[in-house]
């Protein structure tokens, strides 16, 4: 049975309402609006039951990275589940498509990040980082040093150890997180954060609250430091280019592990295949998910340094997921990196799609609501600001102007999403230089109405 508009909109959104509970909403508010429902999808395009075709600024959640509508990897998942359609890495045993992917990743990944710990998502690998790291240290006779250090508004998922990893203040005023033994730094903020500093001090500046966190714990007590290259649920914040030299430079000091969270900027995002290759950093290890089966296949896991696996393997390490290295998920991401690989995908994002998205999204940075247009690869953000020259806040409750860009829009049919007052894309890798051009029209026009919008109500205000 096809589940291609199998009913009229009206009665999927009441049967959504009725019983579907969405992350990150609140659920009465959309219960009474209606969720839009998405019944197909191809390339960089999606189509909702009314037949209403929207671009995918946002590649799904940042994942589906070779677009939609790939055949090659709904073959791959339907040959393995005839052949093997499940079993555990438990026991002492193994599969094919489970260790093929671990030796694949093990090529693929920088430096002598050689040993790859799968989960489902990148949330469950960064609870296992926790558990790493932790036994790594105890193994190493320094049980003490069990704190890790992470970031202010950065992101690494929503379970109690990884939302405690992140640093959002909303997610930690729910359900008693942060856990013990988990601090943050702020994060390397230029254009919201940075005031009279040039970008470069500023880096500076923020990357050495790393070692002042680490000297003010002690040493002996700090076991890692965590962080995305670009964070991107926190807005696609580019760090200044003098900030991971810094944060490299002291980790190296302290002996102190350092965890790349490279669940967003992993498989080509940047236009390497992983973020730390486009900052030079050097990780102990790297949490990886999304791309790695381009969202087709829920999967994740932790790539890991021959010295932190080497000691991790001297003892039992109890911790695991019943869907740990699922031969499924791992076919079909087999089946995605070859693709990646294959049809030079990550090329196309280095040489032409990232530097005409720069140029085309960088010339929004003259419409009177934009204080910053900023890119890294294919992910984009602009900053909405009343005063361009002050970089000043809108007056009222933040995030309120972005909603209403977000809500415009989505009537643009485009999917294009807000944190804060912040605008961010993160479109599937295969987008051509025509359906940029088509992106970044639908922003202005956005962009247009939502000027005009706050023009109306009175909202083109400045915080005091």
């Amino acid at each position: 049975m096809s589940l291609t508009n199998i009913a009229p909109t009206a009665d999927l959104q009441a049967l959504d309402a009725a019983h579907h509970m969405h992350p990150f909403t609140a659920n009465g508010a959309l219960g009474a609006k209606g969720a839009r429902i998405i019944v197909r999808a191809d390339g960089v395009r999606l189509t909702d039951s009314d037949g209403t075709e929207l671009i995918d600024g946002m590649s799904g959640l940042w994942c589906v990275n070779i677009g939609y509508g790939r055949h090659e990897l709904a073959d791959a998942a339907a040959r393995q589940m005839r052949e093997l359609p499940y079993y555990n890495t438990f026991f002492q045993t193994s599969h094919v498509p489970a260790l093929k992917l671990a030796a694949r990743l093990a090529e693929l990944a920088p430096g002598d990040l050689n040993h790859v710990f799968f989960a489902s998502s990148g949330s469950e690998a960064n609870d296992t980082n926790i558990r790493m790291v932790r036994q790594y240290w105890a193994l190493k006779g320094q049980p003490q040093r069990r704190t890790i250090i992470a970031r202010r508004n950065g992101y690494h998922g929503s379970t109690m150890g990884g939302g405690s990893l992140g640093g959002m203040a909303a997610m930690h005023a729910q359900g008693g997180l942060p856990i013990p033994d988990i601090v943050h730094i702020d994060q390397p903020y230029w254009y919201g954060e940075g005031g009279d500093m040039t970008p470069e001090a500023f880096g500076l500046a923020r990357a050495r609250q790393l070692e002042e966190q680490i000297c003010a714990l002690g040493p002996e007590t700090v076991a890692a430091f965590i962080a995305e290259p670009v964070q991107g649920a926190g807005g696609v914040i580019i760090p200044p280019e003098s900030y991971w030299p810094e944060i490299q430079r002291i980790v190296d000091k302290y002996g102190v592990l350092l965890i790349a969270d490279e669940v967003i900027t992993g498989f080509g995002r940047t236009g390497h295949w992983f973020g730390s290759q486009s900052y030079d950093i050097r990780p102990n290890i790297m949490t990886i998910a999304k791309g790695l089966s381009s969202g087709y296949q829920p999967i994740g896991g932790s790539i890991v340094c021959d010295e932190v696996a080497s000691v991790i393997a001297q003892d039992e390490f109890n911790h695991g997921y019943t869907y740990s290295g699922h031969p499924v998920a791992a076919a079909v991401a087999l089946e995605n990196l070859r693709i990646l690989e294959e049809e030079n995908i990550i090329a196309h994002v280095h040489q032409t799609a990232a530097p005409y998205l720069a140029t085309a999204w960088g010339a929004l940075a003259d419409h009177p609501l934009v204080g910053e247009a900023v890119s890294r690869g294919l992910m984009a953000s602009l900053a909405l600001t009343p005063d361009k020259e002050t970089r000043a806040r809108f007056a009222g409750e933040v995030g309120t102007v972005g909603y209403i860009c977000r809500e415009y829009s989505f009537a643009n049919n485009l999917v294009m999403r807000h944190v804060g007052d912040r605008m961010i894309i993160a479109p599937p890798l295969i987008i051509s230089t025509a359906d940029i051009d088509e992106l970044v029209a639908r922003a202005r026009r956005t962009l247009d109405q939502t000027l005009a919008h706050l023009q109306r109500e009175g909202l083109l205000k400045t915080a005091a």
